[in-house]
């Protein structure tokens, strides 16, 4: 009854669901395009026994890129099928892989709109990225014979707590997963509170500590320091939101007082704030470039807006430190291995609890550092800027901490083999069995 209740309010909830997309779509064009695929209807493929991947957006396309890598060396007989949500999502994919990969967007938790994307795409397995947990779509899964692995499992308190009214239905679809390879001790907890068998679940780790540095990247990145002076204090905010630029505009001005000649390099997280942000920095007086327009930073900019996708890796590579943004407001942080996979000093805001684990690691091992406010974040990055000793400190604490995370992405290929093959993923889980005395039964 609980479930033909939230498949009724998903359906009445259509209309409203297509008014947000095409209210996204003004500020984001991406939004007005393909509706058809977010219901199931798109060209049949033709494929059998493909390999699908779910993704929700571009950061967990980032996340989910090695894993991809080493299925489809593993499965390079299978055809690959990648979902998003999200344009930048879509756009990341066809990056990575263009057409290597066949991309749609993952329809609505409808029924029939699954139902039609099963029919087109007829996975061997669905690998299911983080946290997408949607009732009709994990059942109609299960009614079709295909394997569940949620893989790189995260669930934070925040988002267990959130389920409310519907927690009984994300508990019957985590419950018809397969396996769940969950990031950490704190997350399997959470996965078997919501109700995850024990059997069921195991402790991978987080496939982003494998994130693969490329081999030029460090000659790229002090090429790019040459065009704008190899010299000067450069910090960079990554991921940036709406709530939060001016903030990280403002600890620039401040920064400049100190280091007259410091670069700030912002990323936005959206497309839709590319152009809002270069207009923000402008209105401070900063001489702003951006990088579709103007290509690079030279000596003269004070701002440099990277308005593209993908290119945050290679750019933070070129920062002497990285402000993680998503946490000076309660959005709950980014991705913070990126910067720290690189050796950079990783500064973050007070909410970080979508990383809250890794971010805690970094903090601890004295990789990181937390500010409480915009205030504090300027006279941080001022103080490491004057400090290049901290700041190799810092980062080689933070290489060490991802070379003795690295694994996760072979550990969970193995439970994707065993899957595949037909069988139960052997768990060696001991403290998550313990922890889950008659819970989830």
């Amino acid at each position: 009854m609980m479930r033909a209740l939230y498949t009724l309010t998903m359906y009445l909830l259509t209309p409203v669901i297509l008014y947000r997309l095409a209210f996204r779509g003004l500020r984001a064009r991406g939004y007005f395009s393909r509706w058809f695929e977010r219901f199931g209807f798109f060209p049949d493929p033709k494929m059998t026994g493909s390999i699908w991947v779910h993704a929700v957006s571009v950061g967990e396309v980032n996340a989910a890129a090695p894993l991809i890598d080493a299925l489809r060396e593993r499965y390079a007989d299978h055809p690959f099928v990648v979902t998003t949500v999200t344009p930048t999502g879509s756009d990341r994919v066809r990056q990575l892989w263009g057409d290597l990969v066949f991309h749609v967007y993952l329809p609505y938790d409808l029924p029939a709109a699954i139902r039609r994307f099963l029919t087109r795409v007829q996975p061997r397995v669905a690998v299911i990225m983080e946290t997408e947990i949607w009732p009709n779509l994990f059942r109609e899964c299960e009614r079709s014979g295909v394997p569940i692995v949620v893989a790189n499992a995260r669930l934070s308190r925040q988002s267990l707590d959130g389920y409310g009214p519907v927690r009984p239905l994300a508990r019957a679809a985590i419950r018809s997963a397969t396996f769940v390879a969950a990031q950490s001790q704190q997350d399997a907890e959470r996965f078997l509170e919501l109700g995850t068998r024990p059997e069921r679940l195991h402790i991978v780790g987080n496939v982003k500590y494998d994130m693969r540095v490329p081999l030029d990247l460090k000659r790229q990145a002090a090429a790019w320091r040459e065009r704008w002076g190899a010299g000067r204090p450069t910090w960079m905010a990554a991921s940036t939101h709406e709530g939060e630029e001016q903030a990280i505009i403002e600890a620039h001005s401040q920064v400049l007082r100190r280091f007259p000649d410091a670069l700030l390099l912002v990323a936005p997280r959206h497309p839709e704030r590319f152009r809002p942000m270069a207009q923000l920095c402008r209105s401070y007086g900063f001489r702003t470039a951006c990088r579709t327009e103007e290509g690079m930073a030279d000596a003269q900019t004070q701002c440099f807006v990277i308005d593209t996708l993908g290119e945050l890796v290679p750019f933070c590579a070129a920062a002497d430190i990285a402000f993680v943004a998503g946490s000076l407001e309660a959005i709950g942080g980014h991705n913070v291995l990126e910067p720290a996979a690189l050796g950079v000093p990783v500064i973050v805001g007070p909410h970080t609890f979508n990383f809250e684990e890794v971010t805690d690691a970094l903090l601890e091992r004295g990789a990181a550092l937390r500010v409480p406010d915009a205030d504090a974040l300027a006279a941080e990055v001022q103080r490491l800027l004057g400090d290049p000793a901290q700041r190799e400190a810092m980062g080689a604490a933070a290489l060490g901490l991802v070379e003795c995370q690295r694994g996760a992405v072979a550990r969970t290929l193995r439970i994707i083999e065993r899957v595949v093959a037909g069988k139960q993923p052997i768990t060696r889980n001991p403290d998550a069995r313990r922890r889950s005395s008659g819970r989830g039964r």
